[in-house]
């Protein structure tokens, strides 16, 4: 029987309507709904629910769980509704009267509730070790590359010199923004909402602070009304730290589209990383590149996406909520897939060394000679003037080298200085405490 099922039963279209993907979805949330019951239960024998040998016999059982879940054997049989009832129905089997106890204090709203944000917890930290690995890996690039110059466009025409090593470092630094988004969702999906029951707390005097010091919450979400309110809200600000990094991405992907262009002919990829035509035999297509540029487009609409669902609902639960898991959890795996795979992309590329020789950037040093001029003692404006003319009368010569030294230029990358903004995002989300406080509990 599902846990909120009496006597009746549901008609099966109905039934099979409403549950939709949930049990597919849920597995996903396995090890956390089980995280959360040993919490759970343990505040439960502390307030004089549940007898020291019925919490000992459950912990037990529940540990045991976690381990076959890990193992890859955990799964929720037909006729199941959820990972919720499925833990419950294993605990019920094995222990008898002891496994019914685990759900007194608790409704299945604050259960998932507290899954999600266990599970959201969890997938924020691999996306940012995976956002981590990328950006030392264009940190890398942009040291190693930082001499060879590439032109600077505005309005997609030549505009000043630029370089490999600037191109790499600004999405390095990028990242660095990016994760402190991520980091402000982090700390929004870091407040316990276990003991907010339906949205409207409980009669029993839980241990609310207790649950959140087990499973290593910065916080409560103290308010119960707004710990259910946090149901899909969570899950936006999530999807808009995840859109950032996208946008990074996806930007990045469409740099290498243009420049592995023959039109700007700056990168090539080894035949191996492209494909080819079926009818054009000299063709060398960036389809990884494209293909990552579509993801990371369909991820930047994901919050659009979430907020359509939540438009329209007042306050409480609503059953549409559910459907948030279908398009909020690939994110994760759709995102981190892209940060894996420009990290092996990367380095592959082979750079021209030799792009400024073309005439067709003659003038992309016009400013170096306007500021050269200035440096000398001319006024700025005549300086401007006199390089234009020299252009209009094709008098101009290019110099033969830049010399741009101050933070962040050409010759001053800050790579280091950069780095340091990221150790310090990095730290910031002290994953360390998360991980002593699973560990207490499974231990």
């Amino acid at each position: 029987m599902k846990l909120w099922q009496k006597e009746t039963s549901v008609a099966q279209n109905v039934e099979k309507f409403t549950v939709g993907k949930d049990a597919e979805m849920d597995l996903q949330l396995a090890p956390f709904d089980v995280l959360g019951s040993l919490a759970h239960t343990r505040m439960l024998e502390s307030i004089g629910l549940m007898e020291p040998e019925d919490l000992a016999a459950v912990q037990r059982e529940l540990k045991a769980i976690y381990q076959s879940i890990e193992r890859g054997e955990f799964e929720i049989e037909p006729g199941v509704e959820d990972v919720h009832s499925q833990v419950e129905l294993l605990l019920t089997r094995r222990l008898g009267e002891a496994g019914k106890k685990i759900h007194s204090g608790r409704s299945r709203n604050d259960q998932v509730l507290v899954d999600l944000k266990l599970f959201i917890r969890h997938e924020i930290r691999q996306t940012v070790e995976a956002v981590h690995t990328l950006f030392s890996t264009l940190q890398e690039l942009s040291e190693k590359n930082k001499d060879i110059l590439l032109p600077g466009y505005t309005h997609l025409q030549v505009a000043m010199p630029s370089s490999f090593g600037l191109w790499f470092g600004a999405y390095a630094e990028s990242l660095v923004d990016d994760l402190q988004l991520l980091q402000a969702a982090y700390k929004i999906s870091n407040k316990n909402p276990l003991g907010s029951a339906a949205g409207y707390g409980s009669s029993f005097p839980l241990n609310r602070q207790m649950t959140t010091d087990l499973l290593g919450f910065e916080a409560l979400n103290y308010n119960v009304v707004y710990a259910q309110m946090g149901r899909g809200k969570t899950e936006r600000s999530v999807s808009m730290g995840l859109a950032s990094i996208a946008s990074t991405v996806g930007r990045m992907a469409m740099d290498v589209c243009l420049y592995m262009s023959q039109n700007f002919a700056f990168v090539t990829l080894p035949d191996e990383l492209t494909t080819g035509s079926s009818i054009m035999p000299h063709k060398k297509n960036p389809d990884v590149f494209e293909i990552m540029r579509g993801k990371c487009n369909r991820l930047q609409a994901l919050p659009t996406e979430i907020q359509m669902l939540l438009g329209n609902l007042p306050s409480g639960y609503h059953r549409e909520l559910q459907l948030l898991k279908e398009s909020f959890f690939p994110a994760f795996t759709e995102i981190r897939n892209c940060l894996e795979m420009m990290t092996f992309m990367l380095p592959h590329l082979k750079l021209n060394p030799d792009i400024l020789k073309d005439e067709k950037y003659q003038y992309l040093f016009s400013v170096e000679v306007v500021n050269n001029q200035v440096l000398s003692g001319v006024p700025f404006r005549d300086a401007y003037k006199n390089v234009g003319m020299a252009i209009e009368k094709g008098e101009f010569e290019r110099p033969e080298k830049v010399h741009h030294t101050h933070e962040g230029s050409i010759g001053n990358l800050c790579t280091a200085e950069i780095k340091g903004l990221m150790d310090e995002v990095l730290s910031g989300f002290q994953f360390e405490k998360v991980d002593m406080a699973i560990k207490d509990l499974l231990a």
